[in-house]
């Protein structure tokens, strides 16, 4: 494929930082979606029913992961159709008082690498 044929394709990253205020909502909010999903317990998936249930009991990135969803970032913008998307979650030790604890740069450097080889890289946004 020739560039002009795959410029139409934009690969976004996204990376935030949240904080789990109350985990009950969260992952009472997470069963209810996830009874929505699978349907009456006792179906042909009970068995996954239960482990993403244990799941988002157990863990609050579980949870969240199982409530995000990429399409919904994009559905309503024009122009635009999703094609490919993955994403995942993790408890991770930060600190918001540090004024280093947010260095975009400080990933495996194989993307800054890419990015200059490309001519280029991304548009930061932080809106």
């Amino acid at each position: 494929m020739s560039t002009s044929e795959t410029s139409r394709f934009v690969r976004l990253r996204v990376e935030m930082v949240l904080e789990i205020t109350d985990p009950d909502a969260l992952s009472g909010t997470a069963l209810e979606s996830i009874a929505v999903e699978y349907g009456e317990p006792g179906g042909e998936s009970a068995e996954e029913r239960m482990l993403a249930e244990d799941a988002v009991r157990e863990d609050g990135a579980e949870a969240l992961s199982s409530l995000v969803d990429p399409f919904d970032l994009v559905s309503e913008v024009p122009g635009v159709a999703l094609t490919q998307a993955s994403w995942s979650s993790e408890i991770v030790d930060y600190d918001p008082d540090d004024p280093d604890a947010w260095d975009l740069d400080d990933e495996d450097g194989e993307e800054d690498e890419e990015d200059d080889e490309e001519g280029g890289g991304g548009v930061p946004h932080n809106g």
